[in-house]
């Protein structure tokens, strides 16, 4: 079972792998208000649930294979934090798979949510008459829950708008088979058994599961020191959208009282995004008349298009710098909504000014993309990903933005680049004269991270010739590329030391030209 995914990874250094889970009638959208509280710390995997999101699904899944399906697209071991619904899966996913399941985390989930003799809960007439309903009725029905989830709110009818505001598109079936799920699980005796720690959180005014349910849980895991149940003093059922801070700091307090925040310094990334921005916005005006490897690269990545058929609906230019491609893409694909992106803004103001009306431009970070989840059906990068030093933030980005089937088509630099000129500057000294750039494995091992995403890569070298060492250099400084690594050199280089790296690159001259080499990294990231 496929399901549509989103891998978040953290905005600082990780302590741990979240996996959220929402609950009936709701989808991922529901924890947009958390992620900016959670991932200065913690990777995020969201998913949209079968039988549980609306519009999700064609026929009712079974819940072991929702089971698998949840597991293959979330990390080898992780924190699931489920609302509602959601709470009720994490709990038979804790109960079944423990090995998977770090810690257990619900928010205003009932262990059965239809009441017992003995357990608070939705009457059983009460919940047959809404699953009448949802069969027969399900938008009707769906807009009767909505209220029934924000009853208690301080602020409801604000609360509904952003609920309902939060779906896609308005198919409201494929609901019953998470009704049945709320129907039949009844964790009443498996808490006490699980393995793993536990926080229960409850609110006091949510209308679907009692606050009473507190006190029963309580009662249930008694003497488990490694199991908290916390009643909210306020707020409805819609925990998730109405009180996103004071969950975020219950859930970081919860896992690092149970050890489980990993202790992580975090590493200042190899390179300035700041920097780089500011170097190639500079360099906007002069950027075309030194790109010639630039344009063969990209040419020939928009060649290896043309054995790939489809017509995207919108194709994104990432890292578009003075426009070049603009023309080139249009052309190739007539039909589709363009939109050229760059970290410089320089660069998005040049490519503005000397392209044709109707193309769509943006300024902004591949790591951060300012753009709605699926909303792009192909990403045509060239020479631009080698200025990310996270590409599993750049996979996760993509994934995210990209439809189901969707591709990115890239190239970018390797190791190898400009091994001459590094090899010149070692003869000299020991300091880092040239930009590092990341290797095919630390690419193919970030791309594994993220669920949901193919990467094959292949490696090709271009060669460059130059009459003399600086023409090299006065190139790579208009073009905005020049050494931009922390570890580079403070200050101005030595009349000596330059002169030594100008001899030592001499002996490479082969038939009265200086050699440089590029290396050259094609990708396509496939979204499945």
């Amino acid at each position: 079972m496929t399901l549509a995914c989103e891998y978040l990874p953290a905005t600082g250094a990780p302590r741990q792998e979240l996996v959220l889970l929402h609950g009936w009638g709701a989808n991922r959208e529901v924890w947009r208000p958390l992620l900016a509280l959670l991932r200065p710390w913690a990777n995020i995997t969201l998913l949209d649930i079968p039988g549980v999101a609306p519009g999700r699904v064609a026929a009712e899944p079974e819940l072991p294979l929702l089971l698998q399906g949840i597991l293959d697209r979330c990390p080898e071991t992780a924190v699931y934090v489920g609302w509602s619904l959601g709470g009720s899966i994490a709990m038979e996913l804790a109960a079944r798979h423990p090995g998977r399941v770090s810690a257990l985390v619900t928010l205003c989930s009932n262990p059965s949510f239809v009441a017992r003799p003995d357990w608070p809960g939705m009457a059983a007439q009460t919940f047959a008459a809404f699953a009448a309903d949802v069969e027969t009725q399900p938008a009707a029905a769906l807009k009767r829950f909505d209220t029934l989830q924000v009853s208690g709110a301080v602020a409801p009818r604000d609360l509904l708008r952003r609920l309902q505001s939060l779906r896609r598109g308005t198919a409201c079936d494929g609901l019953l088979a998470g009704l049945g799920w709320l129907q039949t699980l009844d964790h009443r005796e498996t808490l006490p058994s699980l393995v793993q720690p536990q926080l229960h959180l409850l609110a006091a005014q949510d209308a679907l599961v009692p606050s009473a349910v507190a006190h029963a849980v309580e009662s249930r895991v008694a003497g488990n020191p490694a199991v908290q149940v916390q009643l909210l003093p306020r707020g409805c059922h819609l925990a998730p959208l109405e009180q996103p801070q004071v969950l975020a700091s219950s859930l970081r307090t919860f896992l690092d009282h149970s050890g489980l925040l990993d202790a992580q310094p975090e590493v200042a990334p190899e390179l300035e995004k700041a920097a780089v921005a500011a170097s190639f916005s500079r360099a906007a005006t002069g950027y075309d008349s030194v790109a010639g490897l630039q344009r063969r690269v990209g040419e020939q990545l928009l060649a290896e298009l043309e054995a790939r058929p489809g017509e995207p609906e919108t194709v994104l230019d990432l890292g578009c710098g003075t426009g070049y491609f603009a023309p080139l893409l249009r052309a190739r694909y007539p039909q589709a909504h363009y939109l050229g992106l760059d970290i410089a803004a320089g660069m998005v103001q040049y490519a503005r000014s000397r392209c044709q009306a109707g193309n769509g431009w943006l300024v902004g970070d591949a790591e951060s993309l300012p753009l709605a989840a699926e909303s792009v059906d192909l990403v045509f990068s060239s020479l631009a990903v080698q200025w990310c030093y996270r590409p599993e933030h750049l996979f996760a980005e993509l994934a995210r933005v990209l439809r189901p089937g969707g591709m990115c088509v890239f190239t970018s630099l390797g190791p190898q680049t400009l091994h001459e000129l590094r090899s010149a500057w070692a003869a000299v000294d020991s300091h880092q004269h040239v930009n590092t750039f990341l290797p095919v494995s630390r690419l193919l091992d970030a791309a594994a991270r993220v669920p949901g995403v193919q990467l094959t890569l292949r490696s090709q070298a271009y060669g460059m010739q130059y009459e003399r060492v600086r023409d090299l250099l006065d190139e790579l400084k208009t073009l905005g590329a020049h050494n931009m690594n922390r570890s580079r050199p403070a200050g101005l280089t030595s009349r000596r030391a330059l002169q030594g790296m100008l001899e030592a690159y001499e002996s490479r001259r082969v038939n009265g030209v200086l050699p440089a080499t590029y290396d050259v990294i094609f990708g396509v990231l496939e979204k499945r």
